[in-house]
Parts: C-alpha cells; sequence; structure tokens
C-alpha cells in the first residue's frame, strides 16, 4: 500500500511549479506547505491513483488518506479528501469519527476545509442527518476550522433545500464569532440556504442582523436583489 502513496508523491512532485506555488500562497493568511500543481492535475492524479485501489476495504484505503493527510502539504489533503468522497456510497455512522478526527488534527486552512467538509462530510450527512447535532457541537469548539467545517459541510445540503431550521439554529451558534474564517463559512451557509429559501434567509437576516459581523451579513445576502441587499445593510 505505501507504494500508491510514493506514486502520488512522486507525480505531486513531477508536477509542481514555482510559480503555481507562489501564486497559490497569496490566497491564505497562515503559512501553507505546498507542492505547487494545478488543482485540476491534483484531481487527475488522484483518480489515478483511486483506480488502484479498487477492491481495497474501505478501512484500509482511510489509512492511506491518515497517511496523506499528516503530510501536511495541501495538494495531498485534497488526494485524500477525493478518495474518501470516492467511497460514499459505502459510508456507516461509524465514519463520522474518523471525519472529526481529521478536522480536529489535521486542517489548517479554508481550502483543506472546504473541499473535505462541501463534499465528504456533506454528503455523510445527508445520509445520516441525525450527525446534525453533532456540528452543533462542532460549532462550539476552540478549533476555528471545527467551527467554520460545521457551516461549510451544509453547502451542498442548504443549496437543495435541505436542513433550513438546523441551518439558522448553527448559524445562531456562530453569529458573534470574531474569526473572519468562521464569519465567512457561516454567510456561505445562509447565502446557499438563500437560493432555496430566499424570504425565510432574509427574514432571519433581518432579525439578526444587529448581532451579525458585516462579513457574514455580506456573505449571506450575496445572491439576493438590491433591494433586499439595500435593506439588510441598512443601519
Amino acid at each position: 500500500m505505501n507504494e500508491i502513496i510514493s506514486e502520488i508523491r512522486k507525480q505531486l512532485k513531477q508536477n509542481s511549479d514555482p510559480d503555481v506555488k507562489e501564486s497559490g500562497k497569496r490566497f491564505f493568511k497562515e503559512a501553507i506547505t505546498l507542492y505547487g500543481v494545478k488543482s485540476s492535475t491534483v484531481g487527475k492524479i488522484a483518480k489515478e491513483g483511486f483506480r488502484k485501489l479498487r477492491g481495497t476495504a474501505k478501512a484500509d484505503i482511510f489509512k492511506l488518506c491518515d497517511e496523506l493527510w499528516r503530510s501536511d502539504y495541501m495538494e495531498e489533503s485534497f488526494v485524500a479528501c477525493s478518495w474518501a468522497y470516492e467511497l460514499r456510497k459505502d459510508y456507516t455512522p461509524d465514519d463520522f469519527a474518523i471525519f472529526t478526527e481529521w478536522v480536529a488534527k489535521h486542517v489548517t486552512n479554508w481550502a483543506s476545509c472546504d473541499t473535505l467538509c462541501n463534499h465528504t462530510v456533506g454528503t455523510f450527512i445527508e445520509m445520516y442527518p441525525e450527525f446534525i447535532k453533532e456540528l452543533k457541537l462542532w460549532a462550539g469548539s476552540k478549533n476555528r476550522w471545527m467551527r467554520r467545517a460545521s457551516a461549510v459541510t451544509l453547502i451542498i445540503p442548504a443549496r437543495k433545500g435541505k436542513f433550513l431550521k438546523e441551518i439558522f439554529e448553527l448559524a445562531d451558534i456562530l453569529r458573534t464569532d470574531g474569526d473572519d474564517m468562521v464569519q465567512k463559512g457561516y454567510g456561505w451557509m445562509l447565502k446557499a440556504a438563500s437560493e432555496a429559501h430566499q424570504k425565510e434567509v432574509f427574514d432571519y437576516i433581518m432579525k439578526c442582523k444587529a448581532g451579525m459581523p458585516r462579513t457574514a451579513l455580506r456573505y449571506a445576502i450575496e445572491k439576493m436583489p438590491p433591494d433586499m441587499k439595500a435593506k439588510a445593510m441598512a443601519k
């Protein structure tokens, strides 16, 4: 199994580009570790690698994902996220503990957070909605990335019109959070929910905007018509 990881790392190194590496760092306030590989190329490397894992037990693939996460290279985290998502048809309730550990121990930037949570964890929650209560625990974490993860996990379900009550409950927990990454995360969640429930989200924002940071507010109303935006931004 280790030869697959070695091959992934070899391909990432072969496809690294100093210009991509430098430009990529500009998107992050925190220090990140990059090979400097374009996202589209990382995706192809991940899919090719997963094809070689056909027939491998889910537990063994998750162990490989653990090793990729531990490297701290962003591109390796993307491969881990891709492989975990490929296993979505085989998710079981026990997998949530693994996803929680990845967020708590290994997620250190918004890109890895969103890549894991939008797809892998979001799909899991759609399959097992009883775990939304665990997202509320994430929202109360001291770890900024767990707090952001609690919101961005529901982005894709929100676009489908799902979990509106729970989205508002999460937004209530996160509403006055002082971290801009968390503010952008739950603002994005509300924006996604507004695609299917514009009036309800607008009414929520109007009720809560006095205690909502402007960053979160701007994200939340981004897809609303100009008259709604004006009302929401008025003091």
